[in-house]
């Protein structure tokens, strides 16, 4: 029996190994090999990270993990592949395996249901209506939602036209996606942790436009993580596209950048304000009801480098759902992106870096008309 369970776990990691997230990376690849036989030779609790670093990566004896990442780095990749694995074509695997943080001793496990836990989650209850589902569940549906669409719209890309006009992307929509869409980093969506309901249900409204959005026809791989659980190793690799507010995600906010522009809890601030600028645009909404009428918030949208300048991060923060939702859609609708970026182009070129602040006004909770206010170029400073 335990010769027969060993066979059946080395047979799930060559599955994982021949599978798309895995296959055009060796890297990977030769660490989920590694890591596996360590496993499954009952070592996995020996394995250090100078080892790896060894074995894998081929460094000198004199690395020194305290100095260099690079093997966190990896393993933190190999961790976030496969949890990319399991929610796409390993979603009926009967055989989980798992790489907990804090170690690199590869876990096996047998997959419990999990139809019951997110059925319980979204169920609503009789007689209230479908706006009032929790915001926790918003979450998981968005998150189902971003990785399901992808997959469903890559299977039907091989009967749709190259030429629908539909799914063409607009100039300036190609233009402001542009840096993240020509890198070969990653795209990593990640949903602020509510801090209420409304926040919680922007965020998650928001992952969903995004989830329509970023298709495999326009890059390839798009990840989903919440800001409770992004490491700065991600960070560090890949392209990061946050929604909703910051605030309290010490990994963005560790992230240097000479802001111009700060969302608070009210509003949003003007650090630097110019001739005829406001110092504050605060958020005007009907206090202890989200079925008001005739809200006014405001979003700001920030295009900032990642860690050490290297890579992009796009914050799409708000307040309020409408707000959320607004940033998100500046970035996803055609005739918004093209405001947009016609705000921003100067000389007829996007700036690189910038942030821009939007005028929502809504009806309960739903934006019905986004307005640009001003931008900052953050990229001469």
């Amino acid at each position: 029996m335990v010769a027969e369970s060993t066979d059946l776990r080395q047979l799930q990691i060559q599955r994982i190994a021949e599978s798309k997230a895995f296959r055009t990376s060796e890297v990977q690849r030769s660490l989920l090999q590694y890591l596996a036989d360590k496993a499954l030779a009952g070592e996995g609790d020996s394995i250090k990270e100078y080892t790896i670093g060894l074995d894998v990566f081929a460094k000198p004896s004199s690395f020194d993990p305290r100095q260099e990442s690079s093997v966190r780095m990896h393993v933190a990749r190999l961790r976030q592949k496969l949890a990319e694995y399991y929610r796409t074509e390993g979603a009926a695997d009967t055989i989980v395996v798992d790489l907990p943080k804090g170690g690199f001793k590869l876990l096996f496990g047998e997959r419990d249901s999990i139809l019951a836990p997110v059925e319980a989650a979204i169920a609503v209850p009789p007689g209230r209506p479908a706006w009032l589902i929790p915001a926790a569940a918003l979450v998981v549906i968005a998150v189902l939602a971003t990785v399901g669409y992808a997959a469903y719209r890559s299977s039907r890309a091989a009967t749709a036209t190259t030429n629908d006009p539909a799914t063409a992307l607009s100039a300036d929509l190609a233009d402001l996606w542009g840096p993240f869409f020509r890198s070969t980093r990653p795209i990593l969506v990640c949903l602020a942790a509510e801090r209420d309901a409304i926040t919680g249900a922007g965020t998650a409204n928001g992952a969903f436009f995004l989830g329509q959005f970023l298709t495999p026809n326009r890059k390839r791989e798009v990840l989903v993580t919440r800001s409770d659980q992004i490491s700065m190793p991600e960070i560090a690799m890949d392209n990061v596209v946050f929604v909703g507010p910051t605030a309290g995600s010490r990994q963005i906010e560790s992230i240097t950048m000479e802001a111009q522009l700060v969302l608070d809890a009210k509003g949003v601030r003007n650090l630097h304000p110019r001739a005829g600028e406001a110092a504050f645009f605060a958020d005007r909404v009907t206090p202890g009801t989200v079925a008001s009428d005739g809200d006014e918030t405001y979003a700001l949208v920030s295009h900032i480098p990642g860690l050490y300048g290297n890579g992009e991060v796009l914050l799409l923060e708000g307040n309020h759902t409408s707000s959320v939702m607004a940033a998100v859609r500046s970035f996803t609708d055609s005739n918004l992106g093209k405001t947009l970026a016609s705000n921003l182009r100067s000389g007829g070129k996007l700036p690189h870096f910038y942030q821009v602040v939007l005028r929502v006004h809504s009806m309960d909770e739903m934006p019905v008309e986004i307005s640009y206010v001003l931008h900052r170029d953050l990229t001469a400073h």
